[in-house]
């Protein structure tokens, strides 16, 4: 089958995947889901690793290669080789994220491609980056988290760092990935030239860390854990209703006394004690101890709507089956239903952002590993008689 386009936003695009594990496939199926025609390239069955993301068949794997097709070539052969380079030769993005050396080996290196292939964009995503002292160490997301300052702030103080409970690294160098690929692309239009962009899980969480760098760099202010308090803005955190925990967010000295009217302590407003935004920093625990026990009187339910009612950010901590059930969740449309050729009807969550006009869906479950090899050599011309040499061979 042709490439289904989940998006006409995209689908004049090619990108080659010759990613694994989760950082480069998020970049790849950003691509995919605004409707790339998305061809992963894997190694033959019979050379496979061990599959990761909880292999193929798995829930994890069929969320990350959705809208992608797949084809198996023996990158250890010389044909491997030379179809992987016609491949790139019609397309308009290659992705990768083997560690650094890799890619000069095998003779695939942006440099080498580009000579056939000007207007190519090569997106290199690494644990450390392209070059320097670290450049050769593999990454792994939790490493990053560690080494890119993450974990320092996040979690209980005293308790020792906490790493954050979602793959935020990976995630994120695939998300910037995938951003400069359309930064990259919009440029060629201008001059005609591809051209080498490269991120990794290191940059991205120092990227991530947003405001805290600048308390560093600009303040001199080693940030350290808060827990589940906001570190500057107070009272903002974790509060306990008298039947369970909420959020609430107060910024800002308006904000600040409508929380105070609708807590029913309007002498917080003048008391020294917390008045202003440092005086609450220094008594904190004091306020937050006089809040909590405020809310004990009643449930998150009525909290939760005297707050937001009145103009303070309030709302519930949910478990994954209450955040997917959350009526404002399923208005906005999330959850998208799509069904595999090998499982069945699947539900996944779509993309974050909606275009009016050109809105991405799930147009194809995740493929199995080169279930479109055939039919993506036959685009490049290859006949049946080619087909079954190369197959023969061990091409694919």
């Amino acid at each position: 089958m042709p490439h289904q386009p989940a998006s006409s936003a995209l689908q004049r695009f090619r990108v080659i995947d010759l990613t694994q594990v989760r950082a480069g496939p998020t970049a790849c199926r950003q691509l995919a889901d605004w409707g790339a025609d998305v061809i992963q390239v894997q190694m033959p069955e019979s050379m496979r690793g061990d599959d990761t993301l909880g292999g193929q068949e798995g829930s994890d794997y069929q969320y990350t290669h959705r809208n992608k097709r797949s084809i198996t070539l023996n990158l250890k052969t010389d044909e491997g080789i030379a179809t992987l380079k016609r491949l790139i030769d019609g397309a308009d993005v290659v992705v990768e994220n083997f560690r650094p050396d890799v890619k000069y080996r095998l003779g695939i290196d942006y440099a080498s491609l580009s000579a056939t292939n000007p207007g190519l964009v090569y997106a290199s995503i690494s644990g450390f980056g392209q070059t320097g002292p670290l450049a050769a160490r593999p990454g792994f997301d939790q490493i990053a988290q560690g080494m890119g300052g993450l974990m320092s702030v996040t979690g209980q103080q005293g308790d020792g760092p906490m790493r954050v409970g979602i793959p935020i690294a990976d995630l994120c160098a695939g998300i910037f990935a995938a951003q400069g690929i359309l930064v990259a692309l919009l440029e060629r239009e201008a001059s005609g030239q591809g051209q080498f962009l490269h991120t990794s899980l290191l940059e991205s969480m120092i990227y991530m860390l947003d405001f805290q760098t600048s308390r560093y760099l600009i303040d001199g202010e080693v940030a350290t854990q808060a827990g589940n308090f906001h570190p500057t803005s107070i009272p903002t955190g974790v509060y306990k209703a008298r039947d369970g925990y909420m959020n609430i967010a107060v910024f800002g000295s308006k904000i600040w006394e409508r929380f105070c009217h609708i807590l029913g302590a309007p002498e917080w407003i003048t008391d020294e004690r917390y008045h202003d935004k440092p005086s609450r920093s220094v008594n904190r625990e004091t306020l937050n101890a006089e809040i909590n026990r405020r809310l004990a009187t009643h449930d998150r339910a009525h909290w939760v709507q005297q707050f937001n009612d009145g103009g303070v950010a309030c709302g519930l901590i949910s478990n994954m089956k209450e955040a997917l059930e959350e009526p404002q969740v399923q208005h906005l449309g999330m959850v998208k239903d799509v069904v595999s050729k090998w499982q069945g009807p699947q539900r996944l969550v779509g993309q974050p952002m909606q275009l009016e006009r050109t809105p991405s869906t799930i147009a194809r479950a995740a493929p199995r590993r080169g279930e479109h090899t055939e039919e993506i050599l036959s685009e490049l011309g290859l006949g049946a008689d080619d087909l079954v040499r190369m197959k023969a061979a061990g091409v694919y």
